[in-house]
């Protein structure tokens, strides 16, 4: 993975007319993972609650989880904010010297978004539908309603139950067929993005790129780190077990792709699979962590550089429509920056043609939020079973260990 992401990155800058030519590899690797992210979150989320004997512990499962996701992500918000405005990123740059993107597709969608909008959506106008779509939070909706009705049939639907098991063992093998060829969408996904937007536009917005990339760093080792330790475990032991899957997700830019080998290896550290398919899927709807800390700083980034002065009491309206914008941003690559119109949509006091400025490093700082975006749902799910004694610390040995032996020659 790293050479492919390392190579990808010298054709983009050496041969960017050739590079860009390499996106089908990218897509069409994402588009095979997407394949099957649908089908494993329904059966997992579908067993793990059909595996809990008090259907009471779902709801307590699901609440913990979610006041973790809106305390955590909120802190997210509140870091970037706070971080922007000491060190200023947009102060002073010349605006109308700077290179700009065609955002008005963004705008157009940003627009169309509410929050009464994003609630009415999480209900599928048809199961099929939300499955052909690939929306995760439909899928999750409906998985969760299927598992509960599982549960209630008790030892009637146990045949049931025993027959999504084997399924999805099918799913997870299909998994590891297309993780072989991970590395050439890593390659190409890699290639076209330096080939399209070239390392020169990094440039006028490189301050901004380093912020966002140093509070991203200091939220993982310093916030997420402090949180595993209160609850017994080494954030660093934990980062170099999903090792894998944060190269994936920095060769193709989306931590979606991510999302089939995370529920299998949190399963195997000792997180409970009720727990998993319940936590990791919702997660990737309502706790975008990565996500957060970017649209903070680049709504606050965005006033600076139009020069436009947000008062404490319109920064702290605009800290309260994120945390509820920011909730409808998946794991998909180009979500976050349509929040991000959204978001400034609705403040009506910071230019939504801002956006074209940050357009071209857009793509370079969303490797950045789907690494954070996937660690900070891995800790929320050790957190989560943690709390419901449902953590095997015997099952976290082995895994580290046989994780050891692999990768010693």
């Amino acid at each position: 993975m790293l050479v492919a992401i390392a190579l990808g990155v010298i054709l983009g800058i050496v041969a960017p007319s050739t590079a860009v030519k390499m996106r089908p590899l990218g897509d069409t690797f994402i588009a095979l993972v997407r394949m099957v992210i649908g089908p494993i979150i329904f059966l997992t989320i579908t067993l793990g609650i059909a595996n809990m004997n008090d259907l009471k512990k779902v709801g307590t499962v699901g609440l913990k989880a979610f006041l973790y996701f809106e305390v955590v992500s909120t802190f997210a918000l509140a870091i970037g904010l706070i971080v922007v405005n000491v060190t200023k990123p947009g102060a002073g740059l010349d605006v109308s010297a700077m290179a700009k993107g065609d955002v008005s597709r963004y705008a157009a969608e940003g627009k169309s978004m509410s929050f009464v909008d994003f609630v009415t959506h999480i209900v599928p106008t048809s199961v099929v539908d939300a499955f052909a779509k690939g929306d995760i939070l439909q899928i999750v909706f409906f998985s969760i309603l299927f598992g509960i009705g599982l549960a209630a049939l008790g030892e009637y639907a146990r045949p049931l139950v025993e027959f999504f098991d084997r399924v999805l063992q099918v799913f997870f093998r299909i998994t590891a067929i297309i993780m072989v060829v991970a590395p050439i969408g890593a390659f190409g996904a890699m290639a076209f993005t330096v080939g399209n937007f070239g390392i020169r536009t990094l440039l006028p917005l490189g301050r901004l790129m380093l912020d966002v990339y140093i509070t991203m760093f200091l939220f993982v080792f310093v916030v997420l780190n402090l949180i595993c330790r209160v609850y017994g475990f080494s954030l660093w032991e934990f980062i170099k077990y999903i090792k894998d899957e944060i190269l994936l997700v920095l060769g193709t830019s989306s931590s979606e792709v991510a999302l089939p080998r995370m529920l299998a290896k949190l399963e195997r550290y000792g997180c409970a699979r009720p727990v998993v398919g319940l936590v990791i899927p919702a997660g990737y709807s309502f706790n975008l962590d990565g996500t957060s800390i970017y649209l903070s700083m680049a709504a606050i980034f965005i006033a600076q550089a139009f020069g436009v002065h947000l008062s404490i009491g319109q920064q702290l309206s605009l800290l309260a429509i994120l945390m509820l914008t920011s909730k409808g941003a998946a794991g998909v690559t180009g979500s976050g920056f349509i929040v991000l119109a959204s978001t400034l949509a609705a403040t009506r006091v910071v230019p939504v043609e801002g956006l074209a400025i940050v357009l071209g490093v857009d793509r370079f700082m969303s490797e950045a939020r789907a690494i954070v975006n996937l660690i900070g749902n891995g800790v929320a799910t050790l957190v989560v079973s943690r709390m419901e004694g449902a953590f095997d610390e015997r099952q976290r040995e082995l895994a580290v260990a046989e994780q050891r032996k692999a990768t010693v020659p």
